[in-house]
């Protein structure tokens, strides 16, 4: 999962200060890396390396960003490694110079860069699946063989892209002296949405990953990109939107909604807040039938994707709610941290307690999901040195029985909580008293309701149903197999702070 964002503005030329505020507003979704070039006079200028988007940019940096236009990204890597030579945006400057940033991972990533070798001719330089969509989508716009470009050529590129290449993707590419574009697999899985913003200074178009970077900015949201869509907006604020593929159909990722978008999104027309409410509210019906309500002293959430669910499900149980657990923000969330050890150590000094919330009570603790159940274990554990009398466990998601291949980094199953155990032996296994999770149905109710329109989610994580209907048990076994050689480690490679000249005008 990653946050990616394009600007393109017909007057500014300090463009890149919004990016970086864009990138910020983004953070949550990826703290591994971040990026960001810009385009000026037919000239790319990049900054990028490991770390968070502050550490990343000094003042420095920003000041050799110069352009009217430019993309940016923040990374959780997925497929690769952590090393500087993967951070986005990447870069290739055959046909026109072109630069790009992905979020997803794509599941024919072998059998694509074999074809790039053998057929299209074209060096992939990392292991990365985002710099082998770039060049698939490079390869297609090399083979016009034209000396200028418009909307119509890439719009045939990514026709082509959406043919030869199968899993998650959303994307921002920028051409200089051209413009940017964006565009979304043909079945929705990673969000990408439009806007734009009228000053008296000129107008700004900003692609972005969630609306809050758009609304933050004052950015007017115009639309989401829909499934297989893509857009073009050329260097004069011309827009140009198409539809790419005849096989596009809504199937967004449910697991958006449940933990990695922020609350104050909206992405395909949903309320991520709303959805997490209605959360909350199937979760109290489910408590209300199975168990007795009148043994819960206090719900607490774990911080901070579980409050909006908790808290609705104290107001449906008419139970009191406490903020019994403080995080520490300054610690990157647990979930996307790379590597299991590093997660364990890190749970304790992300959260603390307020035994006064815990001591002599009976605590029901709220998440959003459980996946490998190492938070879990540790803050049952915290609650019970707290002084808690019983702890109670609630997961506002189904339980997490297979791996995701679209960009959420749980590719073994293996290390799974839940992995070859039943509800009860989980609830063991956390240390809890009792244990309940949502139900599927609900969940994908309690997400529908904001876009009845919307009549498919990727749930595989939940259900192992693949909505781009090519993954198999060998391909799962195949990416265990990757997994457990790639120790994702930080290699030593070049400086990813670099200047790169292109003539095209």
């Amino acid at each position: 999962m990653c946050g990616i964002v394009g600007i393109l503005s017909t007057t500014k030329k300090d463009i890149a200060v919004y990016i970086y505020d864009a990138l910020t507003i983004l953070q949550h979704r990826g703290q591994d890396a971040a990026g960001i070039v810009t385009a000026y006079k037919g000239r790319f200028y990049m900054r990028k390396s490991n770390g968070l988007v502050k550490n990343v940019f000094r003042t420095k940096h920003m000041t050799q960003l110069l352009g009217n236009m430019g993309i940016g990204h923040v990374r959780y890597p997925t497929s690769g490694s952590s090393s500087n030579a993967e951070v986005q945006p990447f870069y290739v400057n055959s046909p026109y110079g072109i630069t790009f940033a992905h979020n997803g991972n794509l599941t024919n990533t072998e059998q694509l860069s074999q074809e790039l070798f053998e057929q299209d001719l074209r060096h992939i330089n990392t292991n990365s699946d985002s710099e082998i969509l770039l060049n698939v989508f490079a390869s297609e716009l090399a083979k016009l063989q034209k000396q200028r470009i418009n909307e119509s050529d890439i719009f045939n590129s990514v026709s082509q892209v959406h043919k030869r290449v199968r899993g998650a993707y959303a994307a921002i590419g920028m051409i200089p002296g051209y413009g940017i574009f964006g565009f979304r697999d043909p079945n929705g899985i990673r969000p990408l949405i439009l806007g734009k913003c009228i000053t008296k200074g000129g107008t700004k178009y900003m692609l972005a990953s969630e609306s809050v970077a758009l609304r933050a900015l004052g950015y007017k949201i115009t639309q989401d990109i829909k499934p297989g869509e893509a857009v073009v907006i050329d260097r004069i604020g011309n827009i140009f939107i198409k539809q790419c593929t005849e096989k596009a159909k809504y199937s967004p990722c449910i697991f958006e909604f449940v933990y990695f978008a922020r609350p104050d999104s909206v992405i395909d027309n949903i309320s991520v807040y709303k959805s997490r409410l209605r959360m909350g509210e199937k979760l109290a019906e489910k408590i209300n039938k199975e168990w007795n309500i009148d043994n819960i002293d206090v719900i607490i959430p774990i911080p901070d994707t579980s409050r909006v669910a908790a808290l609705q499900l104290a107001h449906k149980l008419d139970v009191k709610y406490s903020e019994g657990l403080i995080r520490n923000r300054y610690i990157a969330r647990t979930f996307i941290m790379p590597g299991q050890k590093l997660r364990k150590k890190s749970v304790r000094q992300k959260l603390s307690t307020i035994e006064l919330e815990f001591k002599n009570k009976n605590v029901l603790l709220v998440d959003d999901s459980i996946v490998r159940g190492t938070t879990s274990e540790q803050i049952v554990q915290m609650a019970r040195d707290a002084g808690a009398n019983k702890v109670f466990f609630a997961s506002a998601a189904p339980v997490v029985r297979y791996p995701n291949v679209y960009g959420i980094d749980m590719a073994s199953n293996k290390e799974f909580i839940a992995h070859n155990r039943n509800i009860d032996q989980i609830c063991k296994a956390i240390g809890a008293d009792k244990l309940i999770y949502q139900d599927l149905d609900d969940l994908i109710w309690c997400v529908q309701q904001g876009n009845n329109a919307i009549t498919t989610f990727d749930c595989s994580c939940f259900n192992g149903q693949y909505v781009t209907n090519d993954i198999d048990q060998d391909y799962l076994e195949h990416i265990e197999f990757l997994r457990g050689n790639s120790t994702k480690k930080n290699n030593n490679t070049c400086e990813a702070s670099e200047l790169i000249g292109n003539d095209v005008e």
